[in-house]
């Protein structure tokens, strides 16, 4: 923190209780007294206990990119698949293991070595579904025997290899965006989540995907990922206004036709959830609706941030309302300098 080492944004949250915000370690501001610092793990925690976000560093949006380290160790375990990194290499990048350990439990869910695993059985799902055999695909990926790549494999997706060709699963990414990090997922047909980690209950949302699509969620990149990356950062470049994607999400009759309405507000424009009540002849169903709004699970590509209370109060937003507020000023021609620094 004293030093200002922008390697360690990510990593915790300087809070300081004199003054009641919470700061990145980089943060230009003057230095506090140590005797009036806290130290939080992430913004969720330093949320919780009462602190507000600094408006020099702002440390609740990020710079579009991950840290510079996490960077290099995934562009390393992508690049030496099947091998996996081991604590040497790790330190060969100049990496401490128990860091990354660290940061990939925080974020992920997981230590970096498991998410090494799923991303390597992720690779040998989509190899089967492609037709090469169980012996070829567990050779090519280091395993030392087959029959250990059977265990591994029927303990992730709860199927033997051979019967993968006839199952999918759903791949899931943490990507950067100005208004903070989004996880994203999509099955080999379609697009079917994009949520904001730290405001939701991440753990019950990816339990109702795998109930719903009867599918594992597996980290990794497949071409509807791909390509809601791309077109996301060009919405948030003012370079698309409509997304090209397909999408997969299901829910109850209620929340689809809801969901579907939603789809239908043009870029730039809001609606009162007693309009969108209205719409889907439910006059009166405000509360429902709203609930059925929250329950979205792709945010921004479907478009619930759009839906605000009557007299254009914000309302709700399970991403908080400084990110609905960010949406939104940025449909409607903000100034992006100034959205997003």
């Amino acid at each position: 923190m004293l030093a200002r080492d922008a390697a360690y944004d990510g990593i915790f949250i300087v809070a300081v209780r004199t003054t009641g915000i919470f700061c990145r370690p980089d943060c230009p501001a003057r230095k506090p007294k140590p005797e009036n610092v806290e130290f939080y793990p992430s913004v969720r925690e330093a949320l919780f206990a009462g602190y507000r976000a600094c408006k020099r560093c702002r440390p609740m949006e990020t710079n579009g990119r991950p840290p510079v380290w996490i960077a290099r160790i995934i562009k390393a375990a992508e690049s030496r698949a099947p091998n996996r990194l081991r604590d040497g290499d790790l330190r060969n990048l100049d990496v401490d293991p128990a860091r990354a350990r660290r940061w990939f439990k925080q974020h992920y869910g997981m230590t970096f070595h498991a998410w090494q695993r799923a991303l390597r059985l992720g690779t040998a799902f989509a190899r089967l579904r492609e037709g090469e055999k169980v012996t070829t695909v567990s050779n090519q990926l280091g395993y030392e025997s087959e029959s250990g790549f059977r265990d591994a494999f029927e303990k992730t997706f709860g199927n033997a290899p051979t019967a993968a060709a006839k199952k999918d699963c759903i791949t899931a990414t943490m990507i950067e965006s100005p208004v903070g990090r989004l996880i994203l997922g999509a099955t080999s047909d379609a697009v079917c989540l994009l949520e904001f980690p730290d405001r939701r209950a991440l753990e019950v949302q990816i339990e109702t995907l795998r109930k719903r699509f009867d599918a594992p969620v597996i980290p990794g990149h497949n071409k509807w990922t791909r390509a809601a990356e791309r077109q996301l950062k060009e919405y948030f470049a003012r370079k698309r206004t409509d997304f090209e994607l397909p999408l997969d999400y299901p829910g109850t009759p209620f929340q689809v036709q809801v969901w579907n309405e939603l789809l239908k507000i043009p870029y730039g424009k809001t609606i009162a959830y007693a309009t969108l009540a209205k719409r889907i002849k439910r006059d009166g169903a405000c509360r429902a609706v709203g609930t059925a709004n929250g329950a979205n699970r792709i945010a921004i590509i479907i478009p619930c941030h759009r839906v605000v209370n009557a007299g254009g109060k914000l309302g709700g937003y399970g991403g908080g309302l400084w990110r609905k507020q960010l949406l939104l000023d940025l449909e409607q021609g903000a100034d992006s300098n100034q959205l997003f620094g």
